[in-house]
């Protein structure tokens, strides 16, 4: 860099951030589904990046029919509505079919949904093929901006980048304004005081699951517009949407958002400096060191079991 311009230095840092918000905001739409299920059930679910899988996959099928029916221009607004419901009522089906029967079983729940999540793979393999997808975007979606000379933002990221605003905020309209977001805030305080009171826990639950899996499909649809989907392209991710989870504190949407930030932002400026493997393990023993001071996490909240 030594006979770089300052300017080219700037523009470089500017778009090493960028990549780095991207990053964030990938990991932000998979940590919320799933700090909120951790947060108020317990459950770890390994079958989460499956979920994302499922978004994606349904935006893919879209885009097929979209291509056949000359509606490329306007599906993805409709995709992304679709990978949520389709994501979510397959979550509403787990839970009701598996993940009810083991509350108060962590080990039994994470074995159960590690074994769902290869199922799922095998079914996407089948179905899809072992190579990874691209859907078809529309053209408002491609291509990229420049606010500055040297400077070139994709529009794609920039998309994924509104879309996490606007889902964070739903999620938090959600949480603080609704009757559900009260059940799940009184369940994650005390779950036998908020059933005795009158709170049908068993029906926050489905519907905590099946919103955390809605979640996760938006996730998927929004990640085609920056890579492919592959049968394991959910499970490349699960590691790093726990470790902002557990790094900004269970059931806590603003550790999540921290965390989920300094995770892809470390990520990102050490991944410009060195490898990507030497990178990853350098945020990883980061976060460790600080979980080591603080267990709790960034954001805990103050719960009483």
């Amino acid at each position: 860099m030594g006979d770089a311009s300052s300017s080219e230095i700037f523009a470089t840092l500017l778009m090493q951030g960028f990549a780095g918000l991207s990053l964030f905001s990938v990991l932000l739409l998979m940590a919320l589904g799933l700090a909120i299920i951790f947060g108020q059930m317990g459950v770890i679910n390994m079958a989460h990046g499956e979920f994302m899988a499922i978004g994606a996959y349904t935006t893919y099928v879209m885009s097929q029919f979209a291509q056949e029916h000359e509606l490329l221009d306007v599906y993805f607004p409709f995709a992304l509505l679709a990978a949520f419901i389709i994501a979510g009522a397959a979550g509403y089906l787990m839970e009701i079919l598996l993940i009810r029967h083991l509350y108060k079983r962590p080990l039994d729940t994470l074995l159960a949904t590690w074994g769902a999540s290869l199922i799922l793979q095998q079914i996407f393999r089948s179905a899809f093929g072992a190579r990874e997808v691209s859907p078809e975007l529309p053209e408002w979606i491609m291509g990229s901006m420049q606010p500055a000379e040297g400077i070139d933002l994709p529009i794609s990221g920039l998309f994924v980048l509104g879309l996490s605003a606007v889902v964070t905020a739903g999620v938090a309209l959600m949480l603080f304004k609704s009757r559900w977001g009260l059940g799940v805030r009184a369940i994650s305080q005390n779950r036998v005081i908020a059933g005795a009171v009158g709170i049908d826990t068993k029906r926050i639950d489905r519907l905590t699951f099946a919103l955390g899996c809605g979640l996760a499909g938006v996730a998927g649809a929004a990640f085609t517009t920056i890579a492919s989907t592959g049968p394991t392209s959910g499970s490349l991710y699960i590691v790093d949407t726990f470790l902002v989870v557990v790094f900004g504190g269970a059931a806590s949407i603003l550790g999540t958002i921290a965390s989920a930030f300094a995770i892809g932002q470390a990520q990102s400026v050490l991944e410009f400096l060195m490898t990507g493997s030497t990178a990853k393990v350098l945020t990883l023993v980061s976060v460790v060191l600080i979980l080591m001071m603080r267990p709790e996490g960034l954001f805990s909240a103050k719960v009483r079991r």
